[in-house]
């Protein structure tokens, strides 16, 4: 897939290194030039540009591109600025980086519905999300083994956790399920999560639940991606 990552600090140089690591195209922007040379060797393309200038965006591949990374951090008005452009410009999937409540509540408005806490999420975890997009959250136990939140496989809706017998076939274990729900808020619907608590033999996979999975990646990554 490619990806369009705006903003070269920390995070978004973090971000793009992993997901070149993937396997993904990556283009990388700043406008600093520093930041552009130290990482041109690392990823895809990079760009020193001004993403707050439409001229310059509209150069970009940006209807070709799977997702667009606004993760500039330390210019909030640069950050919501070059986020309306996108918007403007039509382009399909925005991610936000949100550094301040203000600014989430700002992108909510122009409805952006996906954005990245950098201080609760690192890039290792949301590159997994990008390189899958069943993968909906993941938390790196050890070296070996993590839990990742995905959607429940086609194959396995209606079925029981014992039918489903997940654990035999791919070696990982459903702690919980969760079911999505929307509530709303100042007068703007948001989406929830809500455990069912410890999963049973007995447990019904529904169609718009979220399983909770333990395991080794390689084990959660084949049944994701075999279903």
């Amino acid at each position: 897939m490619k990806y369009i990552v705006i903003g070269l600090g920390n995070f978004g140089k973090a971000l793009s290194i992993r997901l070149t690591a993937l396997g993904h195209e990556v283009i990388g922007i700043d406008n600093s030039i520093v930041k552009v040379e130290k990482l041109k060797e690392h990823i895809t393309h990079t760009i020193c540009m001004d993403s707050t200038d439409k001229d310059a965006m509209t150069s970009l591949p940006l209807k070709d591109c799977d997702g667009v990374i606004v993760a500039i951090g330390e210019d909030e008005a640069a950050s919501l600025l070059t986020t309306a452009l996108l918007k403007q410009l039509n382009v399909r999937r925005i991610i936000g980086r949100i550094v301040s409540d203000l600014q989430q509540t700002v992108l909510e408005a122009m409805n952006i519905d996906e954005y990245i806490r950098p201080e609760t999420e690192s890039a290792e975890r949301f590159a997994m999300r990008l390189d899958n997009i069943n993968i909906l959250d993941s938390f790196k136990v050890s070296e070996r083994y993590s839990i990742v939140e995905t959607k429940v496989p086609e194959r396995y809706v209606g079925m029981t956790l014992e039918q489903a017998n997940l654990t035999n076939q791919f070696k990982v274990i459903v702690l919980t399920t969760m079911k999505i729900t929307e509530i709303l808020v100042n007068g703007l619907t948001k989406k929830t999560t809500e455990a069912s608590g410890i999963a049973k033999s007995t447990t019904v996979l529904h169609g718009e639940d979220i399983l909770v999975l333990f395991g080794e990646l390689k084990d959660i990554d084949r049944l994701i991606k075999m279903h």
